[in-house]
């Protein structure tokens, strides 16, 4: 099959950039499982694997792809065109909501009123081989942090509680983007935003990943990045997090109570089912199969969401019990 993968972003990318990384190892896993892929992307974009066609904002994207692309994938802003195509819906959207759109978990389609959904995959090769068996201090907390919904003050009131110490990777001591806030907490250590090798020397020796999100998390790529470095997640029952964690890796809750609790005693969980669960079934080569199923069916005339419903309309935060 002959895809064309669409982004306005740069790749790859040179931090961060969790949409971008996604795309990135989609590109890859669709190569290596025989695929010509076409990479419509912003200026700069090199990929030794795709074609890589610049995108151009004056000229209409029908005109950008080229004649033997069997399917588009949008990334991003959609744009009508007369070609097959799929979109990956991966924040949360007010609408309206196209038919072919994807979703990147279960909850997050269902939100949106649809039922197409694929979950998030990375290539894991691309990390640090994890340490499963060493000695693990503190705990961490992934995100940016100076989004109210990710609730990074309750990771730091969980741990002070729980008598642990914290880690705090995508936020500051000192945050004026809330508002004003200053962490007098010396439990807690902020890293700031860090690079792929630090964020995973922090998580290999992390006992696991304090998530008490107050918000429908669409997918939450801390979390599978967490489970695979062997950190079990302790979050709230919100959005995705309940399909992605089970009992066997991690412990929801909305109460924080109860996350104290579960944290104290975190030694029940084993860093290695919690690194071979992430690694079998969030990877990029299990994304990109799941997708192709996608494509087939846009291509042979199918819609990928039928029937569209009512996308619920509070996307704000939830309710998290101190």
């Amino acid at each position: 099959m002959n895809i064309l993968i669409y982004t306005h972003a740069t790749l790859p990318v040179v931090n961060y950039g969790g949409t971008e990384r996604v795309i990135w190892d989609l590109v890859y896993a669709l190569h290596l499982q025989g695929h010509q892929v076409t990479l419509l992307a912003g200026k700069g974009t090199i990929c030794d694997w795709a074609r890589v066609i610049e995108y151009n904002s004056e000229m209409p994207l029908e005109n950008q792809i080229p004649g033997d692309v069997d399917v588009v994938h949008f990334h991003g802003d959609f744009e009508p065109i007369s070609r097959p195509y799929v979109m990956t819906q991966h924040g949360n959207s007010n609408g309206p909501i196209d038919p072919n759109t994807i979703f990147v978990s279960s909850q997050h389609a269902r939100n949106h009123g649809a039922q197409a959904y694929v979950h998030n995959g990375l290539n894991w090769d691309n990390y640090l081989k994890p340490d499963l068996h060493n000695d693990r201090q503190r705990f961490h907390f992934l995100g940016k942090a100076a989004w109210r919904v990710k609730n990074v003050q309750g990771a730091i009131d969980i741990t002070k509680r729980a008598g642990e110490q914290l880690d705090v990777l995508g936020g500051h001591r000192l945050n004026f983007k809330m508002g004003f806030r200053l962490t007098l907490d010396r439990h807690v250590r902020f890293l700031g935003m860090v690079d792929d090798t630090t964020k995973s020397q922090v998580m290999t020796k992390s006992k696991g990943l304090i998530f008490p999100v107050t918000w429908h998390e669409p997918f939450g790529l801390a979390i599978t990045e967490s489970l695979y470095f062997g950190c079990p997640v302790f979050g709230t029952p919100y959005g995705s997090l309940p399909e992605l964690v089970s009992r066997d890796v991690g412990f929801l809750s909305d109460k924080q109570s109860e996350l104290i609790e579960a944290v104290s005693s975190s030694p029940n969980f084993t860093p290695v089912i919690c690194h071979e669960y992430a690694r079998d079934l969030f990877n990029a080569d299990v994304m990109a199969k799941a997708y192709v199923a996608m494509y087939e069916k846009v291509t042979s005339g199918e819609v990928l969401n039928p029937h569209l419903g009512n996308i619920i309309t509070d996307f704000k935060r939830l309710p998290y019990i101190k």
